[in-house]
């Protein structure tokens, strides 16, 4: 079975024949918010697969010589200015994605984060990520971004086969890559990841051991592995169908997913989320806030933010993104949007923790629902138990091999690779 996004159900549930107790939705929702995301959305060119919320400037655009971009920042330094600040914790992650953020110049990086820190603060141990691309970076540039604070480097690598990152439509090729992580390893930055994507066109399982093994011998702090989506109205969309040739079947694009398991975890990561493996020590914090469903500021076009239980994002589109922050500013930071229900506070945190392999705390469930709800949730999954797909873990980290009865204690997590692999399924069965 192929792998896809997570699915979300059960939006025309209400929270009493959930078993959800609003109360203790509101009270787990307020907490100091710590992480921020800022969204660069210049590209070079749109990758053929994106449905990111992107602006292309073109090959030659980038920093203060675009006005372009010098325009979008004037208009996210406005933003984060007048954003009500709600922690008394100063910021302990920032996300630089996009986009392109390595198109920024050092100095324009330089005043979004000493913006950040005059409204919220910022850590003197804060992991401050930033994405940058193979090509759009020198030795220079790689030295400033260090100095104005950014400590971890993303770089959107996708493939090591120069045909592969062709037909996708990438602005690089495997020798930027090479130059990149050495410049990479030479300046020293403290971690830095490769994002790898599964399931291209033309894509074979030996390009995928090849690119997986060629990630290891590189040794970057941190590996992304994605599996391809077919996003309506992106190119892909109108050459592909998902599981139809020159794409992977079903089977062949599970086994990649198996494969990146195996070799990833034999070459020393630890595979801690689904899509995601670190040398120990080197996991990514930022992320975590998203799957451990903690709030977060988001700022940017397109950025979404995750407020006292509430989410809203930002227009995709530029200058619908400035008229919103004219509105932001003259509402003095007030935002207006729906209010989202306790059962879908619920229903995210399940989706978003099993994502981890280290799956939920059953003790965080209990503090949201009640015994009665929290025991149909466990009749649906026993059958997964008994698949090997879900497992229960006791307080030691045992795996329960039976249970009646949903524990108070311990956890709950799909298991590793197969659970993952059925984990569309396993959450359709669970919401309905």
């Amino acid at each position: 079975m192929r792998r896809g996004e997570y699915l979300a159900r059960g939006k025309e549930m209400n929270w009493q024949t959930l078993g959800v107790d609003p109360v203790k939705v509101e009270r787990a929702t307020k907490v100091d918010i710590t992480s921020a995301y800022v969204h660069i959305p210049f590209c070079r060119r749109r990758c053929f697969y994106c449905d990111f919320p992107v602006s292309v400037v073109g090959d030659r655009a980038s920093g203060d010589q675009s006005g372009t971009i010098v325009h979008y920042v004037e208009f996210l330094l406005r933003e984060i200015a007048s954003t009500p600040t709600r922690n008394c914790q100063p910021l302990t992650t920032i996300f630089f994605g996009g986009g392109t953020p390595s198109l920024l110049s050092v100095g324009q990086l330089e005043k979004i984060l000493a913006a950040i820190d005059r409204r919220f603060g910022i850590s003197d141990d804060a992991e401050i990520s930033l994405e940058m691309d193979p090509g759009t970076f020198d030795r220079e540039k790689l030295t400033g971004v260090l100095a104005a604070g950014v400590n971890r480097v993303s770089m959107g690598v996708q493939a090591f086969q120069d045909e592969l990152l062709k037909v996708c439509g990438r602005s690089h090729a495997v020798t930027d890559i090479f130059a990149a992580v050495d410049l990479v390893c030479q300046v020293g930055v403290p971690d830095f990841s490769i994002d790898l994507i599964s399931g291209l066109p033309h894509q074979t399982l030996a390009h995928w051991q090849e690119s997986l093994a060629t990630a290891i011998r590189l040794q970057p702090t941190h590996i992304s592995c994605y599996d391809l989506i077919v996003e309506p109205h992106t190119p892909f969309n109108r050459y592909y169908t998902s599981g139809v040739p020159p794409l992977p079947d079903d089977e062949t694009a599970a086994n990649m997913y198996r494969c990146a398991q195996e070799m990833l975890t034999n070459g020393g990561y630890q595979h801690y989320e689904i899509s995601n493996y670190a040398l120990p020590g080197h996991q990514c914090h930022h992320n975590r806030t998203y799957w451990e469903n903690r709030p977060y500021y988001g700022f940017g076009m397109g950025a979404a933010s995750y407020i006292a239980g509430q989410r809203f994002t930002r227009p995709r589109k530029l200058r619908e993104y400035y008229d919103w922050v004219e509105q932001f500013i003259a509402n003095n930071g007030v935002i207006d949007f729906p209010i989202t229900p306790p059962e879908e506070v619920v229903l995210e945190t399940l989706m978003l923790g099993l994502r981890l392999t280290a799956g939920i705390k059953l003790a965080s469930l209990e503090h949201l629902l009640n015994t009665e709800t929290s025991q149909r949730f466990w009749q649906r999954l026993q059958p997964y138990q008994q698949r090997g797909w879900v497992q229960l873990l006791d307080d030691s980290g045992e795996i329960i091999a039976a249970a009646d009865r949903l524990p108070i204690t311990g956890r709950l997590r799909l298991s590793d690779p197969e659970g993952f692999l059925f984990s569309n399924s396993i959450l359709a069965s669970l919401f309905e």
